[in-house]
């Protein structure tokens, strides 16, 4: 009894010297989220930036009309992370640049994007989403990875869908805003949506048909609802497409001609041909008795054609011959010889022992 309570003491003096150095944190609690990153605000850098940062970016023609209209709300957006920026329609593009009072140093980064995306026909809206901690954008470039130029506009095509669907149904499951314009993609939204924009896009243009990426997407939103399958691999949930070798038909080859310096003998024009047959020298009286005789004609032939075919129908089809055997009577008559029919009967007989009468 007593080696037990010496035992149990020992354990609690251990105890005791192990959490000696520990005290309690009334600031830290179960309730904190310590993965949230705090907002940097103003008073985190109150003596702004020591040198200036800028970034330009070019615009195409048909995207002047519309930053024109836009442009002031811009710089009022800009403006509130004292940022400035400049519009050269004369040049085509968008300047933005930090000034002494900013003091987000991020802040010009995402700025640069967001003149990025106007470039790249996002409207004012989405674009300004980028300036937000938890948004961020990428630019998919898609233009140089198909060569054939109708190969890549079909595959582009395939990305929208039939009336935008399947890029709604993509934007939905990704929660990211995507446009797509000439060579680019334009994704914006979280880190991990980004990451599943650009692997469908990526699949999209190496021949990977869009909904089967929507479908492994849905299928996994689904499971991350069940926190039993937290720790737990989903390959087995998923689904297993077979790629198939489709035959293609193959392009005929057209044989090169031999080239000549020389151009095609011209056709002959209906003049040239009337002056050859010497019809055109005749007078319009003839030309009109010689046209009458040429209809004439081939009204005659055409009547002779259609009279043909008529009376095919009451030409008897052909007989087939039967063959008569010819029955040869001497042949058919057979020569019996009696007398050597009896001699042989008779013969039969006397061979035969005689049996005796039941009387004997």
């Amino acid at each position: 009894m007593t080696d037990e309570v010496t035992i149990e003491s020992e354990r609690e003096i251990a105890v005791s010297k192990k959490n000696k150095h520990r005290k309690d944190k009334p600031w830290d609690h179960d309730g904190i989220d310590h993965w949230k990153e705090a907002p940097f605000t103003k008073e985190d850098n109150p003596h702004g930036l020591i040198e200036e940062s800028a970034f330009a970016t070019l615009f195409p023609k048909y995207r002047e009309k519309y930053l024109k209209e836009v442009w002031g709300l811009v710089k009022s957006k800009l403006k509130e992370y004292d940022i400035k920026c400049s519009l050269d329609l004369i040049e085509g593009s968008m300047t933005v640049a930090t000034t002494r009072k900013t003091w987000d140093p991020y802040a010009i980064i995402n700025a640069r994007d967001v003149i990025k995306l106007l470039a790249r026909s996002v409207p004012f809206e989405q674009a300004c989403r980028v300036l937000e901690d938890d948004v961020t954008c990428d630019i998919i470039k898609v233009k140089n990875t198909v060569r054939n130029r109708e190969r890549f506009v079909k595959r582009r095509q395939r990305l929208i869908g039939p009336n935008g669907a399947t890029l709604k149904a993509l934007e939905l499951l990704t929660n990211c805003y995507i446009m797509v314009q000439g060579g680019t993609v334009s994704a914006i939204g979280p880190f991990r949506g980004l990451k599943q924009v650009r692997k469908v896009v990526e699949d999209t243009m190496k021949n990977i048909h869009p909904v089967y990426n929507i479908k492994i997407l849905m299928i996994k939103k689904e499971l991350a609802k069940d926190p039993t399958l937290k720790n737990e691999s989903w390959d087995r949930f998923l689904p297993k497409f077979k790629t198939k070798n489709v035959k293609r038909k193959k392009a005929k080859i057209k044989e090169k001609k031999d080239y000549t310096p020389f151009p095609p003998q011209q056709t002959e024009s209906k003049i040239d041909k009337q002056l050859a047959s010497g019809e055109y020298f005749l007078k319009p009286d003839e030309k009109r008795i010689k046209e009458q005789q040429r209809k004439s004609q081939k009204q005659l032939q055409a009547n002779k054609e259609r009279q043909k075919t008529r009376n095919e129908a009451f030409v008897p089809p052909r007989e087939l011959k039967v063959s008569k055997r010819k029955v040869d009577t001497e042949s058919s008559k057979v020569d019996i010889d009696v007398e050597a029919i009896k001699k042989k009967i008779k013969r039969a007989k006397k061979s035969k022992p005689e049996r005796p009468s039941k009387n004997s």
